[in-house]
């Protein structure tokens, strides 16, 4: 039977002046069918209780910590406790807060990396496999219509044997110490102690690799990675990485934070025996394909001629560009459709479990760990560690 309601959602983090839980609320509540009724929304008691007034949440679902929040909610009648939670803190409280929450049988979105450390990435895939619950990482690049398309062309056999994968995110906004000026994301995505073994790896890095797996589904097997610093930051804030995946494919990882003049420049391409894909995050709405047979082909979003996923993740006619908060919101889609099909005794569809998994989040980690490690090394080449 269908469920006849929206679907409840909590938040951990997000709080005032918190970016990417800002982000999180404005993608859950795109498409009409989650509403937010609790939060622990900052580690700070008052900062929590103000931003669930700001937010118009009930005085009674403002939790002082994510522990009460857990055990308050999980003992509510279904219907009446949250459904599920979004985790938008930094890294570093990832785990513990996932951990609480799936023990308590509570469905997860998280954003990412998804954890602190590898170790810990791996326990949670345990954790999360025994709960038996649904958990979602905001990985949101793979949630544009022409990633999804370009997905489809290298399945469907399109791009022949993918030979070369070119994946690039170059940014400038950590150019300058604007950390010392207490600049949030920059403070603490600086800091060791709360972002982990890497900063930029960590944080765009991490995209770049889980886009090449999501459009090519390969596998690395070893990397040879050059991590630099500026300003005598603990943390690397850019990377030049290549990259050998498991069919025999080469690679180019470039990442950065300090590339003066770039905003958020992710780009991706990759090449096959056949032909040849090109997507460009600022430009979303479109997708190059190339051969040596003819001349270029320009896909557009929002046209008939895409494929199911790509339509799925579509709101608008085309020629009305649709850009960050709508990738952001069909993770949420697709995420809340598969709890919404657990609710309804259903089996999700191929369609509504095209997410990223807490197994995608263990593989990011283990980019992460083996950059850092590769980068530190003597050797030419290093193994890709294991994230299983």
């Amino acid at each position: 039977m269908a469920l006849k309601r929206k679907l409840n959602m909590g938040m951990v983090g997000g709080g005032r002046d918190a970016f990417i839980g800002a982000v999180h609320r404005s993608a859950a509540f795109l498409d009409g069918k989650v509403c937010l009724v609790a939060g622990a929304l900052s580690s700070d008691p008052a900062k929590a209780r103000e931003s669930a007034q700001e937010l118009l949440l009930d005085d009674n679902r403002s939790y002082g910590s994510y522990k009460e929040m857990a055990a308050a909610e999980a003992k509510l009648a279904p219907g009446e406790r949250i459904d599920f939670v979004s985790i938008v803190t930094p890294n570093k409280m990832h785990f513990p807060i996932a951990k609480t929450f799936a023990e308590a049988g509570i469905d997860i979105i998280c954003d990412k990396p998804m954890t602190y450390s590898l170790a810990e990435a791996r326990e949670l895939v345990g954790v999360i496999e025994k709960a038996g619950i649904v958990f979602a990482l905001t990985h949101n690049y793979t949630g544009y219509p022409m990633v999804k398309q370009a997905r489809h062309m290298v399945q469907n056999g399109e791009l022949g044997d993918i030979l070369k994968i070119v994946v690039e995110y170059p940014q400038g906004w950590l150019l300058s110490p604007i950390e010392t000026d207490g600049q949030k994301q920059a403070s603490w995505r600086t800091d060791p102690g709360q972002s982990g073994v890497s900063n930029c790896m960590g944080d765009i890095g991490s995209h770049c690799h889980n886009l090449a797996h999501y459009i090519t589904g390969l596998e690395l097997t070893e990397i040879c990675a050059d991590l630099t610093s500026i300003l005598d930051r603990p943390l690397d804030n850019d990377g030049n990485i290549l990259l050998h995946y498991e069919n025999g494919a080469c690679g180019i990882l470039y990442a950065s934070q300090f590339s003066a003049g770039e905003e958020n420049n992710l780009r991706i391409r990759v090449y096959g025996t056949k032909g040849a894909l090109e997507w460009h995050q600022e430009e979303p709405n479109y997708l190059w394909f190339r051969t040596n047979e003819g001349p270029a082909q320009l896909y557009r979003r929002g046209n008939d001629y895409l494929c199911e996923a790509a339509q799925r993740a579509t709101r608008l006619p085309a020629g009305h560009p649709e850009a960050f908060i709508e990738a952001f919101a069909n993770i949420y889609v697709n995420a809340t459709d598969t709890m919404r099909a657990k609710l309804e005794g259903r089996e999700p569809t191929s369609l509504e479990l095209d997410f990223p998994t807490v197994v995608d989040g263990a593989r990011g980690l283990a980019f992460i760990e083996s950059a850092v490690e590769s980068g530190k090394s003597d050797k030419k080449w290093y193994p890709f560690k294991s994230y299983k």
